[in-house]
């Protein structure tokens, strides 16, 4: 049941995080507390396979509106902001990781900018940055691009420290490696009102890097690719492919009709004598291949569910 009067939702994904999690809910709470917001801090655990879990069963019994969600296996992070994302009700959703790398301290700036300042999102941008070289320079490269695909003239789009209205996680959808775009998959669903803040970065204190890696930079930039493919024909295939397969259909058509007037009109050649007659040939089968494609796209499209679903082996914290 949604909580109309509940404030604050943290939504915070983990993975293999078990020693940073008891600092980082006495942190939120140090923090929380004194202000009077009443909040939920949701954790999803993407298929942790140390105790994890166990420490947020502990946290749970421990701290009045800790939650947590456990995914069957690992997903990534998009999965687990997403499935967050569906779980927050709070009237402000506030993202940030694990890791002890994103300061608490940050939550009530955020909140206020969403509640008093009007935005829509707004996303933190880590100024000075504490990581290492081979993390540092793929973001400021992913970030450059991003900017000027988009045109959202943000410095960080991969700060896990973000804030949004409820509306705005209600009506978006994470997956694969798309956590590093959100702010453009806000401002594809139509908001606008899209702010930044400069936030502190801290130094990891335990383990590694759990979801940064050259792979994972690489689908990162695939997913980017897709995004702005589907924004502009994942609901209308055909507009793409019908409209160049259509293209080449005529130019083929238009081929033949020329070498039927050579033949019979003017008695010039044999058709199939000329290689523009196999050009022709080609135009014709790619088009109407490429026509087909589109067709079979808008079945799909308006036929499939819009919704990724994850397989969840436990959740803890809330109400039956």
């Amino acid at each position: 049941m949604k909580h109309e009067n509940l404030q604050l939702s943290l939504v915070i994904p983990l993975y293999n995080e078990e020693e940073s999690l008891p600092k980082l809910v006495s942190w939120i709470y140090s923090v929380l507390q004194p202000l009077a917001y009443t909040y939920e801090v949701i954790f999803i655990d993407d298929g942790s396979t140390d105790a994890s879990w166990r420490t947020l069963e502990n946290l749970i019994v421990e701290y009045a509106g800790v939650k947590a969600i456990r995914f069957q296996r690992n997903y990534g992070k998009a999965a687990a902001l997403n499935e967050g994302f569906k779980a927050a009700q709070g009237a402000v959703v506030i993202t940030m990781d694990a890791d002890l790398q994103d300061s608490p301290e940050e939550i009530p700036a955020l909140y206020r900018l969403i509640t008093e300042e009007g935005f829509a999102m707004v996303s933190g941008w880590k100024k000075k940055r504490f990581d290492k070289f081979h993390k540092r320079f793929p973001s400021k490269f992913y970030n450059g691009i991003t900017r000027k695909v988009s045109g959202i003239k943000l410095h960080d789009f991969n700060c896990g420290l973000k804030a949004y209205r409820n509306e705005v996680v209600k009506s978006i959808e994470v997956y694969g490696e798309m956590h590093r775009y959100l702010p453009l998959i806000v401002k594809k669903a139509g908001y606008k009102a899209i702010g930044e803040k400069v936030v502190q970065h801290r130094k990891r204190e335990f383990g590694e890097p759990k979801y940064e890696s050259l792979s994972r930079g690489i689908k990162g930039l695939l997913d980017l690719l897709s995004l702005t493919f589907m924004h502009r024909f994942g609901k209308r295939p055909m507009h793409l492919f019908g409209f160049g397969g259509s293209l080449l259909f005529i130019l083929g058509f238009l081929i033949f009709l020329w070498l039927a007037i050579a033949k019979f009109a003017l008695h010039q050649y044999n058709m199939t004598d000329r290689p523009l007659f196999f050009f022709g040939l080609l135009c014709m089968v790619l088009g109407t291949q490429l026509f087909m494609a589109g067709f079979l796209g808008e079945l799909i499209t308006r036929n499939a569910s819009d919704r990724n679903r994850y397989l969840i082996s436990e959740r803890k914290g809330w109400d039956e």
